[in-house]
């Protein structure tokens, strides 16, 4: 239940109606607003007898909430929620482009492609210096020491950077490095991650698991929500279905479907979803004219000799290429003129 209190209550008013939720079991959640403070009503088992607040002083109004997910909802939260990373926004009218290799792999690579990243008009850069693999014995990053890299780029070329935390035993490290802390797919439903990301000071990216449905992806932000951190990005990567022309398949659906349930902003990595070069481009279009939050692209300039995704990386000329483009889809698409 959400509990909507009046313009002009008080503040003796709104902690009243806090503690009458507390008395009766429950759990508040005041949400600031623009003009008017609303209470959440959370960890209730059933319905919640609206009788018991509406009539309190200050209460304008009592709306009952149908969605498991609450603090995620539009129901609970209905303004767009903005998250800011330094001088980029990721959220509302804006376009945010992240770009970057799949992996870590020297300094030298990473000064390359973040300076093409910077110089093409990306706004973030993504790499990864602990990398889920299906094979034991694939490249899985370089630890701490890739985290110290990507540092170093972000200090060159002024790129916010975005890199995977893996476990609770690396969080505290990666936390302290990172700008933006991503919880991959296979890790979408790895509880206590989601619970200690809460408590992290810095934004989540939060990618939907390969076979997560909207509803399951959108409860595990709810779990991070939950727990004190509200800067949540929820990434669209594709799910697995039984196709073999791409390595999965991407779910432009859903970007709507979460545009409409959730104030969360909502981005897509079409690499992932593709695994095929030729198909990023157009699939990362099509994400900017649904109105994407923004897109996370790879990029290398060597892509030949990468340790990790080679195939589905863009070269940096294409990456400057698309870049233009998703910028002026996104402008007709929002009928905005801030697509960056």
């Amino acid at each position: 239940m959400l509990i909507v209190m009046n313009r002009d209550a008080t503040e003796e008013q709104v902690n009243h109606v806090i503690r009458t939720v507390e008395f009766h079991g429950y759990t508040a959640h005041p949400i600031p607003g623009g003009d008017r403070v609303s209470i959440g009503v959370l960890y209730n088992q059933g319905a919640v007898d609206d009788a018991l607040f509406r009539s309190l002083d200050g209460v304008k109004e009592t709306i009952p909430v149908t969605k498991p997910y609450k603090l995620v909802s539009r129901e609970f939260h209905p303004v767009d929620t903005i998250v800011r990373v330094g001088d980029v926004v990721i959220g509302g009218d804006r376009l945010a482009i992240i770009g970057g290799p799949c992996a870590v792999e020297s300094e030298e690579q990473v000064m390359i492609i973040a300076e093409r990243v910077k110089k093409a008009g990306g706004d973030l850069f993504r790499g990864g210096a602990f990398k889920p693999r299906t094979s034991p014995y694939a490249f899985h990053g370089l630890g701490e020491e890739g985290l110290k890299i990507l540092a170093k780029a972000r200090d060159a070329f002024g790129l916010p950077i975005v890199t995977e935390v893996m476990d609770l035993d690396c969080f505290d490290m990666v936390e302290h490095y990172a700008d933006i802390i991503q919880i991959g797919t296979r890790n979408m439903q790895n509880f206590s991650l989601l619970r200690r990301a809460g408590h992290a000071k810095k934004p989540i990216l939060l990618k939907r698991g390969m076979s997560a449905t909207v509803d399951e992806w959108l409860m595990a932000a709810e779990y991070i929500v939950a727990e004190g951190n509200p800067d949540v990005i929820l990434c669209e990567r594709g799910v697995r279905t039984f196709v073999k022309h791409s390595r999965n398949t991407l779910d432009l659906s859903a970007i709507p479907v979460v545009r409409r349930e959730s104030h969360l902003p909502v981005i897509v990595d079409p690499s992932h979803a593709a695994g095929y070069r030729d198909q990023v481009m157009p699939l990362a279009r099509a994400a900017a004219a649904l109105s994407a939050h923004g897109l996370m692209i790879e990029v290398h300039h060597a892509p030949e000799t990468a340790r990790c995704d080679g195939g589905q990386a863009l070269l940096p000329d294409q990456f400057e290429t698309l870049c233009r483009q998703l910028r002026a889809i996104f402008e007709v698409s929002t009928g905005s003129s801030k697509a960056g």
